[in-house]
């Protein structure tokens, strides 16, 4: 190809130019029906890293934006990437026909699957490059703006049905396409004559709507991904459909599949100073039923119902308040955050009311309402009905412009953004629009009670809205002079509460243990190691647990699927690439120095009956075992069915196993998986027991195991039929153990059914330390009296000097949410850690009266959870969810960006726990919750419910 000559010619720093023009301009000019390419995040990833390659330390990185992959090997040695590939992102790679008939898979991410070209990038990235195959796509417009183009990535697939004949079919065609153009494509494809057909609503199989109105759009009609559709044939003479037409229009259905579309926000551009280019013009945002007519149902705003309309409309779907919202690259961490307001109770009702008549629009300290108006719009779409998830890009743009530290595609704190969310809505809201200036009295010797009505009352004169009424409590702060004992009170405002954690510089792993010898049952093993260690400290703890003889290694391997998904042989790799929910197992083997051969027996078991030449059918189970050998060695089907009932020996069921006396041995007690016990087993029999238990092995087993070797074909071939010695072409050979009916019972196999997690945590562990760390002890150290650190010396107003004076905060008055920040993220002047201890949080029955120091008519303080933010990973790469409870419901629920799915109560407590919300449930009292009562009792034009 010429093009593709002429592409050798230019350097990677021309390529990177001459794209990044292209992009400039391609982003001003977009427009709707501009047609856009998916071209692979591999391949694209790998013309960055080409392109980027002799870019200087000081350029950013253009891997970095767009929502793509950071890498840090972009460098001098990067070569040029080859033919586009995108096979990756179809079903059939080898697919000849026509673009249409190419189908994506289902589950693409923009970002982290594909990435979004303009025309003019990708016929210039093609014709350099070549390969393929073309995946155009179109923008469409969603119909809020001009500028909000919106790019669909996948069209509708929706099935028809026709009747009476009951033929079906399955068509893609555009949400924005008209009915009238639904109708003339089913009509094209049954073969039929357009005036004697009209099509119906289908949803679940039950005609909904008749769809007459052929101008309106199927994303008007609220026409969803894999919908039915019935494609009916006028049976009457007259003209009419069977069953009439006269069925009122239900617009309101939804799926929980859905259409994915991709945003196009053509005012900005995101290249970096450097002139790298960026991949994030044009980031992933679901629109296929965003901006359905059913959007605004609870909202009374007169423009928003005139914009989509807010008839009586039913719908069909299950509760609200289940949709998620789209990750526009490391934003988990807003998206968590957002989740646990939008799931207040308080904030829910308030935002989908008439609150546009409470914006503060000449305050100075907030942001002219557009905050709080782009906050109440994303509320309202995430509890529309329907389970499409939103795009937060509204909101993060308005974000980014008021808070420049959350600009960008870097990782952020959800606390850090949950404070300035407050506090910004609470300055947007803020009823009072002139705040008086109020100089603070002495105490004088006053009672306290007087002293804080009348710091609250004059925080109240100043700050007035719906996040007070809510969130905000009061502290009592003393401050105790050391030298001449001056005590000076306080009572400050506060929205929530940060509390203190134990660090913990070890980690508990738990591994399953299995020998290959024979000489023992397998055994879990939970040891302590270094937090920040290598998988040589694991080994370490699990050799001198274990009592690892001479000649003997342990050799980790991470098991998925029932198979061993890798080896850590490396005793360097670092244990915090091992999860929590990894499963690992430790193999005892013989320490061969050199040509080790590992033989890997993986398990199969009896399903069924299968075909009709009375084969059966097998499903993999169980943790495999491994054994050793040399490649020098001689190897037969024997010889391999000889080591495995050495390995399998243990488990021979008890009256297999008369001649062997096992009474009092170690074994019975290792087979016990409990946590308390877990440290102690791992303990060896003893060598004439093993050899007891070989020559049992022999006499009783008469029958051999029906094993299958996997060659390096992949075929199967099965082991009894192999006479000759066997070929060792790798470093490692798999082997399929076939468990029938028989064998299971002949064998106890629940010593190897059964793999635990690394690390689980448990509402009340036992730990090496004694009980975890309670909500309770934290809130004490919290609010423990202590001296001021020396940077931050407090003026006593006798000495007339600074002193580093004693502190003590108490709870003086404490809000309807409470809202408990765990600071599981420490810092030092060389070094930042995250605190991974895990704390024992109440669900229910938070409390809180003993800590509220104004005893005075108050009631008992009982909170009760119904949302947190968690934090998974390292402050480096960590990921943010949020387990909210509906609370109409009674059920809680994961929210991990825009998947949602239901969790049982005993999984909301983990080590990932990071900010707490509590509401009250009994025990409100007007002393001890003026902000509350001021919610109630003001009228403020809104309708309480």
């Amino acid at each position: 190809m010429e093009a593709s000559g002429s592409a050798m010619e230019l350097s990677p720093e021309e390529e990177r130019i001459l794209i990044r023009d292209i992009t400039i301009a391609a982003e001003s000019l977009a427009k709707e029906g501009d047609t856009f390419f998916l071209i692979s995040q591999r391949w694209w990833q790998q013309w960055l890293d080409y392109v980027n390659q002799d870019m200087t330390s000081s350029s950013v990185n253009v891997s970095s934006s767009y929502g793509a992959h950071h890498h840090d090997s972009a460098s001098s040695s990067a070569k040029r990437p080859s033919a586009i590939d995108n096979s990756d992102l179809i079903y059939d790679a080898t697919s000849k026909g026509s673009n249409v008939e190419i189908e994506l898979h289902d589950t693409l991410v923009e970002g982290r699957d594909y990435i979004l070209l303009p025309q003019q990038i990708w016929e210039k990235l093609h014709g350099w490059y070549g390969g393929g195959p073309t995946l155009p796509r179109k923008a469409i417009n969603t119909g809020l703006s001009q500028t909000d183009l919106a790019i669909e990535v996948y069209p509708l697939r929706l099935r028809l049905t026709l009747m009476p004949k009951g033929e079906r079919a399955i068509i893609r065609i555009s949400k924005k396409e008209t009915v009238g153009e639904l109708h003339k494509k089913a009509c094209e494809v049954f073969d039929l004559i357009v005036d004697q057909v009209c099509i119906w609503d289908y949803y679940g199989e039950q005609k909904h709507a008749l769809m007459d109105n052929m101008d309106k759009t199927l994303d008007d009609a609220n026409i969803q991904m894999d919908q039915d559709i019935l494609v009916e044939v006028f049976t009457d003479g007259n003209g009419t459909a069977d069953g009439g037409c006269t069925i009122p229009l239900q617009e309101n259905g939804y799926t929980e599949k859905y259409s994915t579309s991709v945003i196009v926000e053509p005012s900005q551009s995101s290249l970096s100073a450097a002139d790298g280019l960026s991949t994030n013009n044009y980031a992933s945002r679901s629109c296929s039923s965003e901006f359905s007519q059913s959007q605004y149902l609870a909202s009374p705003s007169n423009d928003l119902d005139n914009l989509h309309g807010t008839n009586n409309i039913n719908t069909r779907t299950a509760p609200l308040g289940l949709t998620g919202l789209l990750n526009l690259g490391n934003t988990c961490f807003m998206n968590s955050a957002i989740q646990c307001l939008v799931h207040t109770p308080e904030f829910a009702r308030y935002f989908r009311e008439d609150y546009r008549q409470e914006i503060n629009w000449q305050n100075p300290l907030g942001m002219v309402g557009e905050l709080a108006l782009a906050f109440g719009e994303l509320l309202r779409k995430l509890w529309a009905p329907g389970r499409t998830p939103v795009s937060p890009r509204p909101f993060k743009t308005k974000l980014a412009r008021f808070a420049p530290q959350f600009s960008g595609n870097n990782q952020h704190d959800s606390q850090e953004l949950l404070a300035f969310l407050l506090d910004g809505l609470h300055e947007d809201l803020n009823r009072v629009k002139h705040k008086p200036y109020i100089k603070s009295k002495d105490t004088d010797g006053r009672p306290d009670e007087e002293v804080a009505d009348e710091y609250w009352a004059n925080h109240i004169a100043r700050n007035d809205s719906i996040i007070v009424d809510v969130c905000q409590g009061q502290y009592k702060s003393t401050l105790v002079c050391p030298v001449c004992g001056k005590v000076s009170v306080t009572f400050d405002p506060f929205m929530y509460l940060s509390l203190p954690l134990q660090s913990a510089s070890t980690r508990t792993m738990t591994v399953m243990v299995f020998t290959s010898d024979g000489s023992a049952l397998p055994t879990t093993c939970t040891v302590n190691v270094p937090k920040h260690g290598r998988c040589r400290d694991l080994i370490q703890a699990l050799s001198n647990a274990c009592s690892l003889k001479n000649g003997e290694k342990l050799l980790l391997a991470e098991i998925r699927g029932h198979m061993i998904n890798q080896l850590l042989e490396d005793p360097l790799t670092l244990l915090s690439t091992i999860k929590d929910d990894d499963r690992l197992v430790a193999y005892k083997i013989l320490n061969v120095v050199k040509n080790t051969i590992y033989l890997q027996f993986v398990h199969r078991r009896e399903v069924g009956p299968g075909n009709i030449n009375s084969s059966v059918a097998w499903e993999f189970y169980g943790i495999p075992l491994l054994a050793s050998i040399s490649r020098d060695e001689i190897v037969t089907g024997a010889a391999i069915q000889e080591i495995l009932q050495i390995m399998l020996a243990p488990m021979l069921g008890s009256e297999e196993l008369q001649p062997l006396s096992m009474s009092g041995s170690s074994m019975n007690a290792a087979s016990h998986n409990h946590q308390d016990t877990a440290n102690k087993a791992c303990l060896d029999s003893d060598e004439s027991q093993l050899k007891d238990q070989e020559l049992n092995c022999k006499s009783e087993s008469s029958h051999k195991m029906h094993l299958q070797l996997v060659d390096e074909n992949n075929a199967q071939v099965d082991l009894s039929s192999v006479e000759n010695p066997i070929m060792m072409p790798g470093s490692s050979i798999v082997l399929f153990i076939n468990w029938s009916k028989k064998d299971l019972k002949k064998y106890d196999t629940h010593h190897f059914e059964n793999h635990p997690e690394v690390f689980k945590y448990v509402p009340a562990p036992k730990r090496t330390r004694g009980e975890p760390l309670s909500l309770y002890a934290c809130l004490d150290a919290f609010l423990r009296e202590e001296p001021l650190v020396p940077e931050d010396m407090w003026y006593c107003p006798r000495c007339k000097e600074q002193r580093q004076a004693s502190k003590k905060l108490d709870l003086w008055r404490l809000p309807e949410v409470l809202v408990i920040h765990l600071k599981r993220f420490s810092f030092s002047r060389s070094t930042k850690h995250k605190l991974e201890t895990f704390v024992n949080f109440p669900i229910h029955d938070l409390d809180l009266t003993n800590y509220v120091a104004h005893k005075k008519g108050s009631q008992r303080q009982i909170y009760e959870l119904y949302a947190l933010s968690n934090h998974y990973g390292s402050m480096a790469s960590g990921h943010y969810t949020a387990h909210i409870k509906l609370l109409d419901e009674n059920r809680w629920y994961n929210f991990d960006d825009s998947h949602i799915s239901p969790i049982n109560e005993e999984d909301v407590k983990s080590a990932a726990a990071y900010v707490l919300f509590y509401r009250r449930t009994k025990g409100e009292d007007a002393s001890t919750s003026i902000g509350a009562e001021s919610y109630a009792n003001k009228n403020h034009s809104l309708s309480r419910r």
